[in-house]
């Protein structure tokens, strides 16, 4: 698995500008910074039938979680063939932390 501007990706290299730009579309309104840049996205993994994305959130009590599951799948289905399933999954270990954040989401954020 290799690490892409904050996405841990595992497939066909094909595949992983078209997901990353598809994923930094999906913007967390809390902060109002793509969920890459969050660090809420732990890893891809494509296979020629499916797309598995595991993802977190910054806590368990999110308010927006629902919308941003339903973001991703969107996202994603517009960039990827037909036939190709997504699978979304919400994963709390390991929990999140500010370190999971891009440089440029910790400057903005002034953390």
């Amino acid at each position: 698995m290799s690490t892409h501007h904050n996405l841990p990706f595992a497939g066909e290299d094909l595949w992983r500008e078209p997901i990353a730009k598809a994923l930094r579309r999906v913007v967390d309104p809390e902060v109002s910074l793509s969920i890459v840049d969050v660090g809420l996205i732990y890893g891809v993994d494509v296979s020629q039938e499916k797309v598995h994305v595991r993802m977190t959130m910054t806590s368990a009590a999110c308010p927006v979680t629902d919308m941003l599951l339903d973001e991703v799948h969107a996202e994603l289905e517009q960039v990827l063939p037909k036939e190709t399933a997504v699978e979304v999954e919400l994963v709390w270990e390991p929990p999140w932390t500010p370190e999971r954040m891009s440089d440029n989401a910790r400057r903005l954020m002034h953390w």
